[in-house]
Order: C-alpha cells, then sequence, then structure tokens
C-alpha cells in the first residue's frame, strides 16, 4: 500500500510534473494498438544539435545491438535539427517535436504523448546522460513498450526526486560511466551493455552529409581564394569569444591568402552590422550571417579550407566533417563534449582553451559582471593564443 501510495503521489516533484499528472493518466488508460503485436525500437534523442553529433556515429550499431532492420527503427528528435534529418538519417524514421512546447504546453504534450503509445514500440530506449526529466524519461514511459532501458543521467539535488520516479519505471537502467567522461565513449559503453552483438570499439564521430556546393556568394567563382568559415556564434552568450577578436583574425587570414565567411544565426545580427562597418564591400570578406539556413550551413562546414569556431552546435558539426577546425572551450562541461579525447578525436579537429579551476560548473558561472558577458573561461583565451594555433591550419598561399 505504502509503494502504491508513493508511486501515485510522490514527494519532491516539480509543480510542472503535477500539471502534467493527468497526461499519464489519460495515456495509461488509452489502449495500445490491439490488431498487431508491438514491434520496432523507439530512440529518444530530445538534445540539441552537438549533442545529436556526437550520438549518431553509434546510431549505426542499433540494428545489429538490437536486431531490428533500420526502417523499424524510429528516432524521436528535436525539431531544431529536423531540416538535417533527410541526409543525416537517411534509412531511419525521423519523428521531430517542439521541445519546448512538449514541456510547457498541456494539450500539446498530450498529442504526442497519445502519439508514441499508439505506435505500438516494442522497445524505446535514451542513452543521454544530460537529460529533462519531463521530457526524454517521459516520452520513454507514455511509449509503454514491452522493454523500456534508459542510462543512468546526471543526477542534481534538484532533479533526484524526478529521477527516481522515472528510473523505477525503466525495465533497465544502464550505467554508462562516472561524471565527467565524454558523451561518445557514453554511446558505446550503453551499446556494449545493452546490446546483443558484437563488443564495440571507441570510434571518432562521424556525420553523414551531401556533398553539395555551398550558396553564393561563398561559392564563388573559378580562381577564387579558397574560404575560411569563422562560426562565432551561441545560443548562451558566455560560450562567445569577444566578436571584436574574430574582426582582428579576419585581418590575419586576409593577409595569408584567403576569404573569410561570417556564419551565424538570426540572433548574432547585431553584431553582424560590425562586420560590413570594418570591412564594407570588401569582396574577401563574406558576412553569411542571417542569411542561410541550417543545411546551407552544413555546406559550407563542408567545403571551407579552415573553420575557426566557439562551443556550439556548429561547431561540432565543423569537428567532424572534414575541415581542419580550431574550436575556443569554455570548462562547463570540459571534456564531456569537447575537448574530445585523444581516442577518439577526428585528426582535423583541434581545441584549444583556458583552465581555471572553477571548471565543470555546468556553465553556472559565479564569475561574470553582465548575463550577456563571456564566460572568464572562454573571454581569456587570447587572441594571440589562438592565432598560434589557428595559423598551422592556414598556410601562407
Amino acid at each position: 500500500m505504502g509503494v502504491f501510495f508513493s508511486r501515485l503521489f510522490p514527494i519532491g516533484m516539480r509543480r510542472r510534473w503535477w500539471m502534467f499528472r493527468p497526461i499519464d493518466l489519460i495515456v495509461a488508460l488509452c489502449p495500445s494498438p490491439s490488431k498487431r503485436p508491438k514491434s520496432g525500437l523507439l530512440v529518444v534523442r530530445m538534445d540539441g544539435l552537438g549533442d545529436m553529433v556526437l550520438f549518431r556515429r553509434a546510431l549505426d550499431h542499433y540494428p545489429a545491438a538490437f536486431n531490428v532492420p533500420v526502417e523499424e527503427i524510429t528516432i524521436l528528435g528535436c525539431r531544431s535539427w529536423a531540416s538535417l534529418a533527410t541526409d543525416i538519417f537517411k534509412g531511419f524514421r525521423v519523428v521531430a517535436l517542439d521541445e519546448v512546447a512538449f514541456e510547457k504546453r498541456f494539450f500539446y504534450r498530450l498529442k504526442w504523448a497519445l502519439w508514441v503509445k499508439r505506435q505500438g514500440f516494442k522497445t524505446a530506449v535514451c542513452d543521454m546522460f544530460f537529460r529533462k526529466t519531463l521530457t526524454a524519461d517521459g516520452l520513454v514511459h507514455m511509449s509503454a513498450a514491452d522493454e523500456r532501458i534508459v542510462c543512468r543521467p546526471y543526477i542534481s539535488a534538484k532533479t533526484e526526486a524526478e529521477f527516481a520516479y522515472f528510473l523505477a519505471l525503466a525495465d533497465r537502467v544502464i550505467d554508462t560511466g562516472s561524471h565527467p567522461l565524454h558523451e561518445t565513449i557514453r554511446h558505446y559503453n550503453f551499446l556494449n551493455e545493452v546490446g546483443t552483438g558484437a563488443h564495440l570499439a571507441y570510434e571518432p564521430p562521424s556525420l553523414p552529409w551531401r556533398d553539395r556546393l555551398p550558396p553564393d556568394p561563398v561559392r564563388g567563382e573559378e580562381g577564387d581564394a579558397p574560404y575560411v568559415l569563422f562560426n562565432f556564434g551561441s545560443n548562451e552568450p558566455g560560450r562567445k569569444w569577444p566578436f571584436t577578436r574574430f574582426l582582428d583574425m579576419t585581418d590575419r587570414v586576409r593577409e595569408r591568402g584567403y576569404r573569410v565567411v561570417f556564419a551565424g544565426g538570426p540572433r548574432e545580427r547585431e553584431l553582424a552590422a560590425q562586420i560590413d562597418a570594418r570591412f564594407g564591400s570588401d569582396p574577401q570578406v563574406i558576412n553569411m550571417v542571417g542569411r542561410d539556413t541550417l543545411p546551407q550551413l552544413l555546406d559550407m562546414i563542408r567545403h571551407a579550407y579552415a573553420i575557426l569556431t566557439t562551443e556550439t552546435g556548429p561547431g561540432h558539426f565543423a569537428c567532424v566533417m572534414g575541415a581542419p577546425t580550431l574550436m575556443i572551450c569554455g570548462g562547463g562541461h570540459d571534456t564531456t563534449f569537447v575537448p574530445f579525447p585523444d581516442e577518439i578525436r577526428p585528426e582535423t579537429a583541434h581545441f584549444i582553451n583556458h583552465p581555471m579551476d572553477c571548471y565543470y560548473c555546468l556553465w553556472r558561472c559565479p564569475l561574470r559582471q553582465n548575463p550577456t558577458d563571456s564566460f572568464p573561461c572562454v573571454s581569456n583565451v587570447t587572441q594571440d593564443a589562438v592565432w598560434v594555433e589557428f595559423e598551422k591550419l592556414v598556410p601562407a598561399r
């Protein structure tokens, strides 16, 4: 009786969990498909661009590990990278939802909760170490799959009660290693623990992508100098390297005989105005900020001569797509996502940082004065230090 009561009215849950509690009850009462036996594998990947990049190569081993054909594997992912799915997840079924709406809107959540249960998945898995309980674990539970397998996540005092609730609902909880440990290694540890296939060695992250020329004017004309791509943005202002340093680096790169392409999203347009103010109509400096789609950005990454990037989603793409890349890293998740450990680092991926005693803060930085400032561990990476490393990737022409 005590166990039943604690499952029905668990202690320590957030208000939002209680707000969505009726959905759990509705889904529980909704019958599963009865005309056919359960089948297929649901892989919950409600994560960002960078996390998806680090996971992608391990996904190729899922058919053998779970003894399921590729066409019966469904990736339930985020709408933020849905435009890339056709090329990156060829052969797999990809369904994308709006993660923010799923976390906040009752009827949107109810719609997807009913959808995932009606699919009749035999197995549902989630190996995301950093994840949100109400999203990732919620979807695994809502699937009502015959077997629900998750990895043991990063648990804080704030999330302890909710994870205790959801982990108790899983059929298997896989320990992929203690924190900190690189995400790529975790993916393989998960497969080696849960899979039915041969033991898998760790592999460098990689990403399938189309071979399409970048958009004009980046493509250029025959005889134009190759271009170096500067990816300077980030969803978190703290991870941005001070923008004036990118402008100064532009002069150094142009002196070596290269064009410079600036890439960024709509939220970087204010900074982009500084590009036009400083370089005017110089044909050797191309401002693509807010002017390309996400697939076009990957085309630009694929064909760049070299890339200088902040620690952000597009930076992870750059590290695994073949162009020599230098990423300026902070310490919030040091070694968890970047830098890559030597055993799985692609030869073209390079990293530079400024170690501090406060590393592993999970980006909860008490040292910056303003929420729009760069984190000190990022801003303390000097321009001269970056140039010492980057000039190795852009020899004079």
